[in-house]
């Protein structure tokens, strides 16, 4: 058969498969000028039902990026204090995996805490100096001293924290509730990553610590711009007008439904989506990132300089998005990886970040979304309590974080570390047990969440026997 025939029969299939379609298309969109906006949401796998009663319809999760020491932030060491500049035992490090202080072992010294600890809130917590604002959240906060991790880089670190596993290309965090608990709203995606940086060391971030992994594509997270239009494109070039678009979405559209019929491919399904969500976005996203409309005082509270690309202007958005039906949002501020001047460092990285934590955990209580709004705060990895230099390396066997909201325990501190924070000693908690939390307080059982893929049922919490931390819940 020639390809002049061959061309003939493609073109009649075409016409054959395509003539209803457009049709349709046409029909539908004179019936309804918004039509695509009728697109069924994702309800979830669950299908709304949940394991537990849920606390959190929502997670924010604030991504202290390169490593924050605990050291100077939210676990105290008198002790270490006293060794400052002697030599660190030996005892606490033979046998041990170090970073960039692998060959110094010999040499290794103490360094003590570079910032003045003080007792705040009815609770009485110790919390550093340096971070005033977020000080004075010490009520309404869970701060978890035990947090140990597997990796002693940043990036197999961050693929850790975020998809429990240290193999790439397994789903994020976002990706698996989203996944799970589906979409509360249509217009905006469901899972949108924030990104700003300062404070020292800027190690980038890879795009795959918020990608679906083997889940379908429609799971993975949406990197919005911090300086100008949020998302690329989000306007129509000149002499397109919204309801041409509308009609030519509905007719690739039609057309990719036909294909998705005969092919069975789930990424056509999602192709359809993100046209359809492409669609919606150019119409929500201007108004979203408009903030014009908030007070003057809000701006103020925030420290925010709005289209700056500054973590207060992120915080800001965070608090929008979470308004308009997010599911999952993650601010990364780059600027903690202090290996030398580790002191000045987390003085430049708190004037970026301790207002705005404040002000976004305050908003949200002010108009009772704090309830339903789980906050998370923390890095990768700790530092190390021997110094290198003036700054601290990296450490895996103890850092801190906190959460809040959603059913937290607010006031409480959980585990401990040893007299010089170099080892978890008590009431340890995995990267494993912080997501089995998380999932808890959303109305789910982490065991429960699973997607088949290669024969496997795999799940957020890996294989390892994961608990929930009960004992910082209310």
């Amino acid at each position: 058969m020639n390809d002049h025939i061959l061309n003939a029969i493609n073109r009649r299939t075409f016409l054959k498969g395509s003539s209803y379609s457009v049709g349709s298309a046409a029909l539908a969109f004179l019936l309804s000028r918004d039509a695509v906006h009728a697109a069924p949401r994702w309800q979830g796998v669950l299908d709304g039902k949940l394991h537990y009663p849920n606390k959190a319809k929502r997670v924010i999760h604030l991504c202290m990026a390169g490593g924050p020491s605990h050291l100077e932030t939210l676990d105290y060491k008198p002790e270490l204090a006293k060794l400052d500049g002697k030599s660190m035992p030996e005892s606490f490090t033979k046998g041990q995996q170090l970073a960039q202080l692998q060959g110094s072992r010999d040499k290794l010294k103490c360094l003590g805490p570079q910032h003045e600890f003080k007792p705040y809130g009815q609770c009485g917590r110790l919390m550093s100096s340096a971070f005033p604002n977020i000080a004075t959240l010490a009520d309404d906060i869970a701060v978890i001293k035990s947090m140990s991790t597997e990796q002693i880089n940043h990036d197999p670190a961050h693929t850790f924290m975020n998809t429990g596993s240290v193999i790439p290309g397994r789903p994020s965090m976002g990706s698996w509730l989203l996944y799970g608990l589906g979409a509360e709203t249509d217009e905006l995606p469901g899972f949108v990553v924030l990104t700003s940086m300062g404070g020292g060391q800027d190690q980038p971030i890879a795009a795959r610590q918020w990608h679906s992994g083997f889940l379908p594509s429609k799971f993975q997270g949406v990197r919005f711009n911090s300086k100008g239009d949020p998302v690329h494109y989000v306007s129509n070039p000149n002499g397109v007008t919204r309801e041409a678009q509308g009609d030519l979405l509905e007719t690739i559209n039609q057309l990719n439904s036909q294909l998705s019929s005969r092919q069975h491919d789930p990424e056509i399904a999602t192709r359809i989506a993100q046209y359809e969500m492409a669609f919606k976005m150019q119409a929500s996203v201007p108004h979203l990132a408009d903030v014009s409309q908030e007070p003057a005082h809000i701006l103020e509270q925030y420290g925010a300089k709005p289209g700056d690309g500054s973590f207060a202007s992120n915080c800001l958005l965070a608090r929008r998005l979470a308004e308009r039906g997010v599911r999952f949002i993650q601010l990364y501020h780059r600027g903690w990886d202090h290996h030398g001047g580790v002191k000045n460092g987390i003085n430049v990285v708190a004037g970026h970040v301790d207002k705005a934590t404040a002000a976004l955990v305050k908003d949200l209580k002010d108009r009772g979304m704090l309830d339903d709004t789980l906050i998370i705060w923390g890095g990768e990895f700790g530092r190390t309590p021997m110094a290198q230099g003036n700054g601290r390396d990296h450490h895996i066997k103890a850092f801190s974080l906190w959460m809040a909201g959603a059913g937290i325990k607010g006031g409480t501190t959980y585990g401990e570390t040893d007299e010089l924070g170099y080892a978890v000693i008590k009431d340890a908690v995995s990267v494993h047990d912080l997501h089995a939390t998380t999932l808890h307080q959303l109305g789910i059982n982490h065991e429960q969440l699973t997607y088949k893929f290669q024969g496997l049922d795999f799940k957020l919490t890996g294989v390892e026997k994961a608990r929930v931390v009960k004992e910082v819940l209310a």
